[in-house]
């Protein structure tokens, strides 16, 4: 649903989007409908965007916002993501409210996961 002047959308890089799409569908179960040769969107994931064809990552040391996914069990999101061929950058770690890790997907962009259990 829009809402008024709610964030709405997000729009990351990808210098590989075949790549980046297999490793969403094999780590969250994301789908995807292209727009073209350098567009892809995704919908229903907390947050609908898409990933654009460029040279670029999205990466918290250069200044990017971090985005955060929600999981009820860390540490098997955490091998769904490394057996899909993520990296992962900040190792489980524990701050107020809960624990996360810190990953990249195979295109270089940087995100989060966190669960309060």
């Amino acid at each position: 649903m829009n809402r008024h002047e709610k964030i709405n959308y997000v729009e990351f890089p990808s210098r590989d989007l075949a790549a980046t799409k297999a490793f969403f569908t094999a780590a969250f179960g994301w789908t995807f409908v292209d727009y073209g040769p350098q567009y892809t969107a995704f919908s229903d994931q907390g947050l609908d965007g898409g990933f654009y064809q460029a040279e670029l990552a999205a990466n918290t040391e250069l200044g990017s916002a971090l985005i955060v996914l929600y999981s009820d069990s860390l540490e098997a999101t955490q091998a769904k993501v490394e057996q899909a061929g993520g990296t992962v950058v900040k190792p489980i770690f524990s701050f107020p409210g809960g624990r996360r890790f810190q990953f990249t997907e195979p295109s270089g962009n940087e995100l989060a996961v966190w669960s309060d259990k």
